[in-house]
């Protein structure tokens, strides 16, 4: 896959449907909704990213993702819960990629009000679909901080096998954390 067609894809972001579940473009009509989770230390405990201070915050946040979106160099999706009039309840999409390798790293994050209802799963089950069939990707893998079990078994839930961990591999907040790594392969 050549970068050229990545940028293309995600300028035009695609909207995929699940079940119970939308993910489309973000907005700056989810500031309320995104700051409802972005906020909370517990939600960002495991992530690299800090609790958003406020509701500008967000928002200025959402504008520059949608100057981002315009270039094709923003792949993550707003996911949303169809029984609840599209309401975001998290993101979910591709971190990064590596052309040269055909693969890519997928995250996800869900307001824990949504925990525990298999919202994760479904959202990354779609976004894995979507690199296999519409990007052509032959690995896909995702990250997690050790200590973080419940991403760990929304991997296992994707037929992701464990490869392993990468010791004091990310300063978090001062802190040297390890990083567990996941992965699926196109055939699987």
């Amino acid at each position: 896959m050549k970068r050229e067609v990545i940028y293309k894809i995600f300028s035009n972001l695609p909207v995929i449907h699940t079940e119970r579940l939308t993910l489309r473009k973000m907005k700056v009509s989810d500031t309320d909704d995104m700051f409802e989770y972005a906020s909370r230390r517990d939600v960002t405990r495991y992530l690299t990213w800090y609790p958003h201070r406020d509701r500008s915050y967000t928002k200025e946040y959402l504008e520059y993702l949608g100057s981002r979106y315009a270039t094709g160099d923003f792949y993550d999706w707003a996911i949303t819960l169809d029984s609840e009039g599209g309401k975001m309840i998290g993101t979910c999409g591709f971190t990064r990629f590596d052309p040269p390798n055909n693969s890519a790293e997928i995250g996800y994050v869900i307001n824990p009000a949504y925990h525990h209802m298999g919202i994760a799963t479904e959202a990354a089950a779609a976004v894995i679909r979507f690199g296999f069939r519409e990007l052509g990707l032959h690995r896909i893998e995702a990250r997690f901080m050790k200590g973080n079990e419940a991403s760990l078994r929304v991997m296992e839930r994707l037929g992701m096998t464990f490869e392993g961990e990468l010791q004091d591999a990310l300063c978090h907040s001062g802190t040297y954390k390890t990083v567990g790594i996941c992965s699926i392969i196109n055939k699987e």
